[in-house]
Protein backbone atom coordinates (compact mmCIF):
# COMPACT_ATOMS: atom_id res chain seq x y z
CA UNK A 1 0.00 0.00 0.00
CA UNK A 2 1.51 3.34 -0.78
CA UNK A 3 1.93 5.72 1.86
CA UNK A 4 -0.29 8.94 1.87
CA UNK A 5 0.56 12.03 0.30
CA UNK A 6 2.05 14.83 1.92
CA UNK A 7 -1.00 16.90 0.53
CA UNK A 8 -3.08 14.41 1.73
CA UNK A 9 -1.51 14.16 5.26
CA UNK A 10 -1.54 18.16 5.19
CA UNK A 11 -5.54 18.01 4.17
CA UNK A 12 -6.09 15.13 7.05
CA UNK A 13 -3.97 17.53 9.90
CA UNK A 14 -6.05 20.42 8.99
CA UNK A 15 -9.25 18.45 9.72
CA UNK A 16 -8.25 16.62 12.77
CA UNK A 17 -7.17 20.35 13.87
CA UNK A 18 -10.51 21.82 13.54
CA UNK A 19 -12.12 18.69 14.98
CA UNK A 20 -10.08 19.30 17.78
CA UNK A 21 -10.50 22.96 18.17
CA UNK A 22 -14.42 22.33 18.09
CA UNK A 23 -14.04 19.57 20.67
CA UNK A 24 -12.44 21.67 22.52
CA UNK A 25 -14.69 24.43 22.32
CA UNK A 26 -17.80 21.68 23.38
CA UNK A 27 -15.52 20.32 26.30
CA UNK A 28 -15.41 23.67 27.88
CA UNK A 29 -18.82 23.45 29.62
CA UNK A 30 -20.10 27.55 30.32
CA UNK A 31 -21.67 27.93 33.37
CA UNK A 32 -24.25 30.91 32.27
CA UNK A 33 -25.11 32.79 29.01
CA UNK A 34 -22.96 35.64 29.23
CA UNK A 35 -20.05 32.51 29.27
CA UNK A 36 -21.87 30.53 26.41
CA UNK A 37 -22.28 34.09 24.30
CA UNK A 38 -18.19 34.52 24.99
CA UNK A 39 -16.96 30.78 23.70
CA UNK A 40 -19.42 31.85 20.68
CA UNK A 41 -17.74 34.96 20.11
CA UNK A 42 -14.14 33.27 20.69
CA UNK A 43 -15.24 30.70 18.19
CA UNK A 44 -16.20 33.55 15.68
CA UNK A 45 -12.91 35.09 16.21
CA UNK A 46 -11.01 31.73 15.04
CA UNK A 47 -13.17 31.00 11.74
CA UNK A 48 -15.31 28.06 13.53
CA UNK A 49 -18.48 30.45 12.82
CA UNK A 50 -19.12 32.62 10.45
CA UNK A 51 -20.91 35.94 11.20
CA UNK A 52 -24.14 34.95 10.08
CA UNK A 53 -24.03 31.71 12.14
CA UNK A 54 -23.12 33.67 15.18
CA UNK A 55 -25.92 36.52 14.84
CA UNK A 56 -28.82 33.53 14.29
CA UNK A 57 -27.17 31.49 17.20
CA UNK A 58 -27.56 35.32 19.57
CA UNK A 59 -30.71 35.49 18.08
CA UNK A 60 -31.87 31.90 19.00
CA UNK A 61 -30.89 32.57 22.66
CA UNK A 62 -32.72 36.15 22.12
CA UNK A 63 -35.62 34.74 21.07
CA UNK A 64 -35.13 32.36 24.08
CA UNK A 65 -35.81 35.16 26.26
CA UNK A 66 -38.05 37.60 24.92
CA UNK A 67 -42.25 37.40 25.47
CA UNK A 68 -44.93 38.09 23.03
CA UNK A 69 -45.63 41.82 24.73
CA UNK A 70 -41.59 42.38 24.10
CA UNK A 71 -42.61 42.15 20.01
CA UNK A 72 -46.16 43.10 19.53
CA UNK A 73 -47.49 45.50 17.53
CA UNK A 74 -49.01 47.73 20.33
CA UNK A 75 -53.21 47.88 20.42
CA UNK A 76 -52.77 51.48 19.43
CA UNK A 77 -50.76 51.04 16.42
CA UNK A 78 -52.70 47.86 14.98
CA UNK A 79 -54.25 48.62 11.50
CA UNK A 80 -58.05 47.00 11.81
CA UNK A 81 -61.64 46.88 10.65
CA UNK A 82 -64.15 47.27 11.75
CA UNK A 83 -66.92 44.68 9.94
CA UNK A 84 -70.04 47.32 10.80
CA UNK A 85 -68.31 49.76 8.27
CA UNK A 86 -69.06 49.29 4.39
CA UNK A 87 -65.90 47.63 2.41
CA UNK A 88 -65.54 50.71 -0.11
CA UNK A 89 -64.76 52.56 3.43
CA UNK A 90 -61.79 50.83 4.67
CA UNK A 91 -60.67 49.39 1.10
CA UNK A 92 -58.59 52.08 0.60
CA UNK A 93 -57.13 51.67 4.18
CA UNK A 94 -56.18 48.14 3.14
CA UNK A 95 -54.17 49.65 -0.31
CA UNK A 96 -52.40 51.95 1.81
CA UNK A 97 -51.20 50.51 4.53
CA UNK A 98 -50.10 47.15 2.09
CA UNK A 99 -50.25 44.18 4.94
CA UNK A 100 -51.38 40.78 4.50
CA UNK A 101 -53.93 40.05 7.02
CA UNK A 102 -55.81 42.45 8.94
CA UNK A 103 -57.64 41.88 12.20
CA UNK A 104 -61.77 42.65 11.82
CA UNK A 105 -63.33 43.48 14.68
CA UNK A 106 -66.89 44.02 15.61
CA UNK A 107 -68.53 46.74 18.00
CA UNK A 108 -65.18 46.99 20.17
CA UNK A 109 -61.47 46.55 19.14
CA UNK A 110 -61.27 44.42 21.89
CA UNK A 111 -63.83 42.08 20.33
CA UNK A 112 -61.82 40.58 17.23
CA UNK A 113 -63.66 38.04 15.62
CA UNK A 114 -61.31 37.10 12.82
CA UNK A 115 -58.73 37.96 10.25
CA UNK A 116 -59.00 38.98 6.84
CA UNK A 117 -56.44 38.20 4.03
CA UNK A 118 -56.26 41.05 1.47
CA UNK A 119 -56.08 38.95 -1.08
CA UNK A 120 -59.36 37.58 -0.83
CA UNK A 121 -60.64 40.90 -1.47
CA UNK A 122 -60.09 40.76 -5.08
CA UNK A 123 -63.63 38.52 -4.82
CA UNK A 124 -65.18 42.35 -3.67
CA UNK A 125 -64.55 42.96 -7.07
CA UNK A 126 -65.57 39.47 -9.09
CA UNK A 127 -68.92 38.65 -7.15
CA UNK A 128 -71.92 40.88 -6.55
CA UNK A 129 -72.85 39.17 -3.41
CA UNK A 130 -69.36 39.80 -1.21
CA UNK A 131 -69.83 38.45 2.09
CA UNK A 132 -66.84 39.63 4.40
CA UNK A 133 -67.74 37.70 7.19
CA UNK A 134 -67.60 34.35 5.30
CA UNK A 135 -63.90 35.88 3.98
CA UNK A 136 -62.91 35.69 7.47
CA UNK A 137 -60.29 33.11 9.41
CA UNK A 138 -60.38 32.34 12.85
CA UNK A 139 -57.91 34.05 14.85
CA UNK A 140 -55.70 33.05 17.40
CA UNK A 141 -55.09 34.80 20.90
CA UNK A 142 -52.09 34.72 23.02
CA UNK A 143 -50.93 36.13 26.24
CA UNK A 144 -48.55 38.36 27.06
CA UNK A 145 -46.57 36.39 28.32
CA UNK A 146 -46.35 33.73 26.18
CA UNK A 147 -42.28 32.98 25.53
CA UNK A 148 -41.80 33.80 21.55
CA UNK A 149 -39.84 30.07 21.16
CA UNK A 150 -42.99 28.50 22.05
CA UNK A 151 -45.02 31.01 20.13
CA UNK A 152 -42.55 30.46 16.88
CA UNK A 153 -43.48 26.12 17.22
CA UNK A 154 -47.14 26.96 17.52
CA UNK A 155 -47.02 29.19 14.45
CA UNK A 156 -44.49 26.09 12.83
CA UNK A 157 -47.33 23.41 14.01
CA UNK A 158 -50.71 25.55 12.98
CA UNK A 159 -49.22 26.76 9.95
CA UNK A 160 -50.51 30.14 11.34
CA UNK A 161 -48.56 33.92 10.96
CA UNK A 162 -50.41 35.99 13.21
CA UNK A 163 -51.89 36.07 16.55
CA UNK A 164 -53.60 39.38 18.58
CA UNK A 165 -52.09 39.33 22.40
CA UNK A 166 -54.05 39.72 25.07
CA UNK A 167 -53.79 41.31 28.54
CA UNK A 168 -54.74 39.35 31.93
CA UNK A 169 -58.54 40.96 31.29
CA UNK A 170 -58.79 39.67 27.74
CA UNK A 171 -58.35 42.88 26.02
CA UNK A 172 -56.71 43.33 22.97
CA UNK A 173 -52.97 44.49 23.90
CA UNK A 174 -51.43 44.08 20.14
CA UNK A 175 -50.61 41.67 17.68
CA UNK A 176 -47.26 39.73 16.74
CA UNK A 177 -46.62 37.48 13.38
CA UNK A 178 -44.48 35.19 12.57
CA UNK A 179 -42.29 37.07 10.93
CA UNK A 180 -41.64 39.33 14.13
CA UNK A 181 -40.13 36.30 15.57
CA UNK A 182 -38.44 35.07 12.79
CA UNK A 183 -36.40 38.67 12.13
CA UNK A 184 -35.07 38.10 15.65
CA UNK A 185 -32.94 35.19 14.69
CA UNK A 186 -32.89 35.57 10.91
CA UNK A 187 -32.71 39.21 10.73
CA UNK A 188 -34.39 41.33 8.14
CA UNK A 189 -37.39 39.84 6.40
CA UNK A 190 -37.82 41.47 3.47
CA UNK A 191 -41.92 42.97 3.76
CA UNK A 192 -44.09 46.27 2.69
CA UNK A 193 -41.45 48.96 4.05
CA UNK A 194 -37.87 47.03 2.76
CA UNK A 195 -36.18 48.97 0.18
CA UNK A 196 -33.20 48.02 -2.27
CA UNK A 197 -30.47 48.24 -0.25
CA UNK A 198 -28.18 49.84 -3.06
CA UNK A 199 -30.60 52.68 -3.14
CA UNK A 200 -30.59 56.01 -0.78
CA UNK A 201 -30.91 55.29 3.06
CA UNK A 202 -33.84 58.20 2.65
CA UNK A 203 -36.75 57.38 0.46
CA UNK A 204 -39.96 59.99 -0.04
CA UNK A 205 -43.15 58.69 -0.42
CA UNK A 206 -46.36 60.32 -0.39
CA UNK A 207 -47.91 62.98 1.28
CA UNK A 208 -44.73 64.32 2.45
CA UNK A 209 -43.34 61.48 4.24
CA UNK A 210 -39.99 59.54 4.07
CA UNK A 211 -38.25 55.80 5.06
CA UNK A 212 -35.34 56.68 6.38
CA UNK A 213 -32.57 53.67 7.49
CA UNK A 214 -32.03 53.95 11.66
CA UNK A 215 -28.21 53.43 10.32
CA UNK A 216 -28.29 57.09 8.19
CA UNK A 217 -25.75 59.28 9.38
CA UNK A 218 -26.58 62.38 10.50
CA UNK A 219 -25.00 64.44 8.52
CA UNK A 220 -26.78 63.14 5.59
CA UNK A 221 -29.76 63.54 7.24
CA UNK A 222 -29.10 66.89 7.67
CA UNK A 223 -28.08 67.85 4.44
CA UNK A 224 -31.30 66.07 2.57
CA UNK A 225 -33.50 67.81 4.71
CA UNK A 226 -31.72 71.34 5.64
CA UNK A 227 -32.02 69.96 9.34
CA UNK A 228 -28.89 70.70 11.99
CA UNK A 229 -28.62 67.81 14.07
CA UNK A 230 -26.01 67.75 16.39
CA UNK A 231 -23.54 64.67 15.63
CA UNK A 232 -20.86 64.86 17.89
CA UNK A 233 -22.63 62.43 20.40
CA UNK A 234 -24.22 60.45 18.08
CA UNK A 235 -23.53 59.07 13.91
CA UNK A 236 -26.87 57.97 13.26
CA UNK A 237 -30.48 58.76 13.43
CA UNK A 238 -31.06 55.53 15.18
CA UNK A 239 -28.60 57.25 18.02
CA UNK A 240 -30.81 59.90 17.85
CA UNK A 241 -33.74 58.93 18.11
CA UNK A 242 -32.99 56.16 21.05
CA UNK A 243 -31.92 59.12 23.20
CA UNK A 244 -34.94 61.14 22.88
CA UNK A 245 -36.78 58.31 23.99
CA UNK A 246 -34.65 57.31 26.84
CA UNK A 247 -35.10 53.64 25.80
CA UNK A 248 -34.79 51.54 23.01
CA UNK A 249 -38.03 52.48 21.24
CA UNK A 250 -40.23 49.76 19.84
CA UNK A 251 -42.41 49.20 16.69
CA UNK A 252 -45.14 51.78 16.52
CA UNK A 253 -43.35 54.64 19.71
CA UNK A 254 -43.54 58.12 17.97
CA UNK A 255 -41.57 61.38 18.85
CA UNK A 256 -41.22 64.77 17.58
CA UNK A 257 -37.50 66.36 17.86
CA UNK A 258 -37.12 69.77 15.96
CA UNK A 259 -39.40 70.25 13.70
CA UNK A 260 -39.24 66.20 12.54
CA UNK A 261 -42.00 63.39 13.53
CA UNK A 262 -39.79 60.31 13.79
CA UNK A 263 -42.24 57.06 13.90
CA UNK A 264 -40.47 53.62 14.36
CA UNK A 265 -41.12 51.21 11.75
CA UNK A 266 -39.19 48.29 12.82
CA UNK A 267 -37.00 47.46 15.64
CA UNK A 268 -35.51 45.11 17.32
CA UNK A 269 -34.63 44.86 20.95
CA UNK A 270 -31.36 46.53 20.68
CA UNK A 271 -32.18 49.04 18.14
CA UNK A 272 -34.01 50.98 15.84
CA UNK A 273 -33.70 49.95 12.16
CA UNK A 274 -36.58 52.14 9.85
CA UNK A 275 -38.23 55.41 10.33
CA UNK A 276 -40.84 56.97 9.15
CA UNK A 277 -40.03 60.87 9.26
CA UNK A 278 -42.48 63.74 8.53
CA UNK A 279 -41.79 67.50 9.26
CA UNK A 280 -44.08 69.03 11.70
CA UNK A 281 -45.13 72.98 12.39
CA UNK A 282 -42.63 74.21 15.73
CA UNK A 283 -45.42 75.46 17.25
CA UNK A 284 -46.45 71.73 18.13
CA UNK A 285 -43.33 70.27 18.58
CA UNK A 286 -43.53 68.26 21.96
CA UNK A 287 -41.60 70.45 24.58
CA UNK A 288 -39.94 67.61 25.91
CA UNK A 289 -38.49 66.00 22.29
CA UNK A 290 -37.43 69.83 21.86
CA UNK A 291 -35.61 69.29 25.36
CA UNK A 292 -33.53 66.44 23.94
CA UNK A 293 -32.05 68.38 21.48
CA UNK A 294 -30.80 71.63 23.46
CA UNK A 295 -27.39 71.92 24.56
CA UNK A 296 -27.14 72.00 28.58
CA UNK A 297 -26.15 75.16 30.28
CA UNK A 298 -23.14 76.15 31.81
Amino acid sequence: MSEPSPRRLSVAQRHKSLIERLTAFIFREPENREQLLELLSEAHERDLLDADALSMIEGVLQVSELRARDLMVPRAQMDMIDIDEPVETWIPHVIETAHSRFPVFEGSRDHVIGILLAKDLLRYYAEQDFDVRAMLRPAVFIPESKPLNVLLRDFRANRNHIAIVVDEYGGVAGLITIEDVLEQIVGDIEDEYDFDEQEDNIIEEAGGRFRVKALTEIVQFNERFDAHFPNQDFDTVGGLVTDAFGRVPRRGDSVEIDGFRFEVLRADPRQPQLLQVTRVPKTVVSEFATAEMRPPHD
